[in-house]
């Protein structure tokens, strides 16, 4: 059985994936999960010029509460970002040279207009 807070999570994540379809990123994968640590989305960012690979963290929440969900990423969850990344990055033999960053999208999940506000944070830094 979910809990509402993970039927939460994964409306905000199927929510994230089509605002990044829709803004010309090509999911690679989601739910990328170790041991250790997993990461929501990866995605190559098409649309920049450098075609970037987005490590993308997504944080849902009830529009009924005031904090900021982009406020939830914890100085734990840092370091598991960093560890999956590295993992993730070796895995698959990407080149050194390949650029990435890690990105936050924050929805806000209004059920009683039936509307999500998303807000896109681009190159988050994990320090």
């Amino acid at each position: 059985m979910t809990t509402e807070k993970q039927n939460i999570g994964k409306l905000g994540e199927d929510i994230a994936a089509k605002y990044l379809k829709k803004h010309g990123y090509k999911i690679l994968t989601r739910n990328y999960r170790k041991p250790w640590g997993e990461i929501d989305i990866i995605a190559l960012d098409a649309a920049s010029k450098i075609r970037e690979i987005a490590f993308i963290e997504v944080k849902a929440q009830n529009a009924k509460f005031e904090w900021r969900p982009e406020e939830n990423i914890t100085r734990h969850k840092k370091r598991q970002l960093s560890r999956i990344i590295a993992t993730y990055l070796s895995e698959n033999k990407i080149s050194e040279n390949q650029d990435w960053r890690i990105d936050i999208v924050a929805i806000n999940l209004d059920f009683e207009a039936k509307n999500a506000r998303i807000k896109h944070i681009e190159n988050v830094n994990l320090i």
